[in-house]
């Protein structure tokens, strides 16, 4: 493979890897990442993960507050990269700099195009139930990831899998995907795919996205707990508090019981609540003021007495 001359484009950390087998495989010349952020309870500017990777390996970095400003855009002209790589970089990129590379612009998409468009892709997969994922390479346009298509390796969601495991497996799936993409183009192999058929959006998650909605089926609140595991979680109100559910297990258990009803709360065998359909098992939970844990071990420690509602 010709080693292109790169402008690598990402910040979390979902983005490292391709970084990493980008500039092991190519000559990175550069690496373009949102700004610091104020994190803690100090509100101390901390780097992007891309930026502190790209910072150990002596990469130069460029972090603009918008994309389309014409002095970056300037900037990224001067740099005549052959190629740039975008892999969760946080900002519309304007056509004038899709066409700034020699061969085009490469997108690591987080999803099997064209379904799962949007910012939030991983996550809306698993809150949805689907089955199966995966990553796509694709050239980019102007468009929100609509640009063609070039290749594309599946990831399976189980009935328990969680966000973060999602995550860690499409992120390793997304650099190997990158390389093969960066083969077959500099062979000549590289095909391009129109995206057409159903399509959808994943749009941004909100802390509301978490709200648990009582009446649901418990195979959809199973589903929106494992999906925002770790950011932001799925809650519930009891008596005015808010309870975070992090883990959560389907019993097969039909109920007519109100919506939110705590059916068993036992320091043996767990906490059990009525969904629209059946029983829910909560395994993790985070009380106010408490750390996340299992929700037996909370039980042990705590009076959880009954009757009891968890409300939406």
């Amino acid at each position: 493979m010709r080693s292109y001359r790169a402008i690598f484009m990402g910040t979390p950390d979902f983005a490292v890897p391709c970084l990493a087998a980008l500039h092991a495989a190519c000559d990175v010349i550069g690496v373009v990442t949102q700004p610091d952020k104020p994190r803690g309870r100090g509100q101390k500017l901390v780097p992007s993960p891309v930026k502190s990777w790209a910072g150990k390996h002596g990469i130069p970095v460029w972090q603009p507050e918008k994309a389309k400003r014409e002095d970056f855009i300037a900037c990224l002209e001067e740099q005549k990269p052959d190629v740039i790589v975008v892999v969760a970089f946080g900002q519309i990129l304007p056509q004038r700099i899709l066409d700034i590379p020699r061969y085009g612009c490469i997108n690591v998409h987080a999803s099997l195009l064209p379904r799962y468009r949007g910012a939030a892709p991983m996550q809306w997969c698993v809150i949805n139930g689907e089955e199966k994922t995966g990553v796509t390479t694709m050239f980019m346009d102007a468009g929100l990831d609509t640009g063609d298509m070039l290749l594309k390796a599946e990831f399976p969601i189980g009935t328990d899998t969680t966000f973060e495991e999602v995550h860690d497996g499409l992120m390793n799936l997304g650099a190997g995907l990158l390389i093969e993409t960066l083969e077959q183009m500099s062979d000549g192999r590289l095909v391009r795919t129109p995206q057409t058929g159903e399509s959808n959006y994943a749009p941004m998650l909100t802390k509301e996205t978490g709200r648990i909605d009582w009446q649901k089926s418990a195979q959809e609140i199973h589903n929106l707990v494992r999906g925002l595991d770790s950011w932001p979680g799925a809650y519930t109100m009891l008596a005015g508090k808010t309870y975070k559910i992090w883990r959560t297990c389907l019993t097969a258990r039909d109920t007519t019981a109100e919506p939110g009803t705590v059916l068993a709360a036992d320091k043996k065998k767990g906490l059990f609540v009525a969904a629209g359909d059946a029983e829910l098992e909560i395994l993790e939970l985070q009380a106010p003021g408490k750390k996340r844990m299992r929700a037996v071990d909370y039980l042990n420690g705590h009076d959880f007495p009954l009757p009891a509602r968890f409300e939406g």
